[in-house]
């Protein structure tokens, strides 16, 4: 793979890349090079970079990730795409991408790793006669629906494999165009209750969006995504996540409203979360897009994380602590409360259902 360029410490501020959520660049935190941008004086002071997304194929020997986090309502995820081209500077996946020795800045987000046997991987583990079906989160790391969904499909393979063993599965996405696209698929799945998709509506603001997620698709097609899926009888939650003190924090009534208006019948939200590189990378946003703000961004932050800028604990680093944290619980709550959101216990995903149907062809069973 091709040494990065433009890299750069956490520390300088630098101007923003149009389409892209950081200009940033720093080491991953298991690099030993330090990499740094060398003025040569050939330059043109006009001069804007928009790097291109690269693409890499990733070989995988599983599809299937879990965990056992209290803090989490499944324990079974699958990620079809390392890295995302969305571009949310928050996006607590960054720092994964330094397990790669590349950077959880701009290479987080040009730097895209795709698993092209996702599918095949996957009905493989789901034949397994030892395999026990449980709720798969399809995206509980990187969008399965970003914008290079579209020419590799992956994500629609996965659900066609999913619809035929009959497995229940939950989507979160910040997509669009290539949700619509796999309609057929989710009402297939909606009508065994196998399905639930999430869509994160984090802002209502078109420029705020460009800002904090520059190539996710825009608020108001989120919400004529969960409008359609919602008629078609899919059960659907919109999530607003991550509440951003005093960025977009105001806006969480409005987006839920928003959300009902359209048929969705459950919410969620998760309280800015910034481990390991996203520290900076936030920061420097900050200083870019608010400078103003900074200060009192970070000093809320640190109010709902005990002081520091983060708190990766069980239990309180989805929701936070203190006075901060407690205040947008009972906005939250109140507001569903008047939207009518969160009445019941939500969609009870079955595993009822699951089977195992005979092979397509001689060439996967004998693989097994």
């Amino acid at each position: 793979m091709a040494e990065r360029r433009g890299g750069s410490g956490a520390g300088a501020t630098r101007a923003a890349i149009r389409g892209r959520g950081t200009a940033l660049n720093p080491e991953g935190r298991f690099e030993d090079r330090t990499r740094g941008d060398i003025d040569d004086g050939w330059a043109a002071e006009d001069e804007s970079p928009s790097p291109r997304t690269e693409l890499y194929v990733e070989h995988a020997r599983s599809i299937i990730s879990r965990n056992a986090s209290p803090d989490l309502p499944f324990d079974q995820s699958l990620n079809p795409y390392r890295g995302c081209e969305h571009g949310c500077v928050y996006c607590y996946a960054r720092p994964a991408h330094a397990y790669m020795d590349l950077s959880p800045g701009l290479d987080f987000e040009t730097k895209l790793f795709y698993k092209p046997d996702a599918a095949v991987l996957l009905e493989r583990e789901l034949r397994n006669p030892r395999y026990r079906p449980r709720l798969i989160s399809l995206g509980a790391n990187t969008d399965p629906y970003q914008p290079v969904e579209r020419q590799l499909q992956i994500t629609r393979q996965i659900l066609e494999v999913l619809a035929r063993f009959r497995h229940p599965v939950v989507i979160v996405t910040k997509g669009a165009a290539m949700i619509r696209r796999d309609v057929d698929l989710l009402t297939d799945l909606a009508r065994d209750d196998l399905v639930e998709v999430a869509v994160s509506v984090t802002t209502l603001d078109p420029e705020l969006k460009r800002r904090l997620e520059p190539r996710a698709a825009s608020p108001g097609l989120r919400l004529k995504v969960l409008e359609q899926l919602a008629a078609a009888g899919v059960p659907t939650r919109v999530m607003f996540s991550p509440v951003i003190p005093f960025i977009n924090d105001a806006e969480l009534e409005q987006v839920l409203e928003a959300a009902a208006g359209v048929g969705v019948r459950s919410a969620s939200y998760i309280m800015l979360r910034l481990p390991y590189e996203v520290k900076a990378l936030f920061a420097d946003w900050l200083q870019v897009h608010y400078p103003f703000k900074a200060e009192h961004v970070m000093s809320l932050v640190r109010q709902m994380r005990g002081g520091a800028d983060n708190d990766s604990r069980f239990g309180r680093r989805m929701r936070g602590q203190g006075q901060y944290a407690e205040l947008i619980a009972q906005r939250f709550r109140l507001a569903c409360r008047r939207l009518g959101l969160n009445r019941g216990s939500g969609p009870a995903l079955s595993v009822d259902r699951f089977r195992v149907p005979e092979p397509d062809g001689p060439q996967l069973a004998l693989g097994l």
